[in-house]
């Protein structure tokens, strides 16, 4: 059975890093509308680190002070899926003080496996006297990237992107957040731009936190569905929102021999916005 640290590496071996996101100010003559922190995540920064620099400047772009918390540690998400429910609780109290130190307006997150659980927070601390209360404003002000966008007001990119995009429904973004019509909303923005719907795109993947390295064989099977769904879209880009869909669909595509461009919604508009620059 594949372990996590060398499957890690082959990721590593097959995706370049870009440079990380750092702390951004709204662009010049803009007044900041709001002070978000932002989760910079595991898998994210450690793969992704473009996706979360898009995430930064599409933020600063939206008149927001984007504020990284030096303190912030992993989500806890894998951990409590596992069962480490005791470790998971642990972060989350280290995550919590570490996003309260920073007195922002809101707590943005661009994962969403990330952010089913820190929406879960309240829940995994009820039974502590310390924390409960805490954990529950922290889930008040947590959003995900698209949630935040859409639900305070964006400004609406510019840039023609000419191409077929279909959208992968990741688990923890719809049936666990119930976030679908935000990701839309904000692509169906981007002028040029053709949204196909996939069928079944709210189907799992086959990823699973950790489950296409526990149980490779299913997951390769669920994997089989969705990239026949992928592949008959006839996308030349599909957006997903969660690094575990976009590592997985990407094996996937490749194996099958579909070549297809995989991006965050956040890498997407940022390529929009820019297009608009040149």
């Amino acid at each position: 059975m594949p372990t996590i640290i060398p499957l890690l590496e082959k990721v590593r071996s097959n995706l370049p890093f870009r440079v990380g996101p750092r702390p951004a100010s709204p662009e010049a003559g803009l007044k900041a509308r709001y002070r978000v922190a932002f989760l910079t995540g595991c898998i994210q920064d450690e793969i992704f680190r473009g996706v979360n620099a898009d995430t930064v400047s599409v933020l600063a772009r939206n008149g927001c002070e984007v504020i990284i918390p030096e303190h912030q540690k992993c989500c806890g998400a894998l951990h409590a899926h596992v069962g480490e429910r005791d470790l998971s609780r642990q972060l989350a109290r280290m995550n919590i003080a570490a996003f309260e130190a920073t007195g922002a307006d809101f707590y943005i997150v661009n994962a969403s496996g990330c952010g089913a659980t820190l929406k879960e927070y309240a829940h995994l601390l009820h039974d502590d006297p310390a924390y409960n209360q805490r954990a529950a404003a922290f889930v008040a002000k947590m959003r995900d990237f698209s949630e935040f966008l859409v639900e305070v007001g964006f400004e609406p990119p510019t840039g023609r992107i000419d191409a077929r995009v279909t959208y992968q429904d990741a688990c923890h973004m719809k049936h666990g957040q119930k976030i679908f019509i935000q990701p839309r909303t904000l692509l169906k923005s981007i002028p040029g731009l053709e949204l196909v719907e996939m069928k079944d795109s709210d189907w799992c993947c086959g990823s699973a936190g950790i489950y296409n390295v526990v149980q490779p064989v299913m997951a390769n099977e669920v994997l089989s569905w969705k990239v026949e769904n992928v592949s008959n879209t006839k996308a030349s880009i599909l957006v997903a929102s969660n690094p575990g869909c976009s590592i997985q669909i990407g094996y996937g595509m490749r194996q099958a021999g579909w070549p297809i461009e995989i991006l965050h919604i956040a890498e997407i508009l940022e390529r929009s916005y820019r297009l608009a620059e040149e």
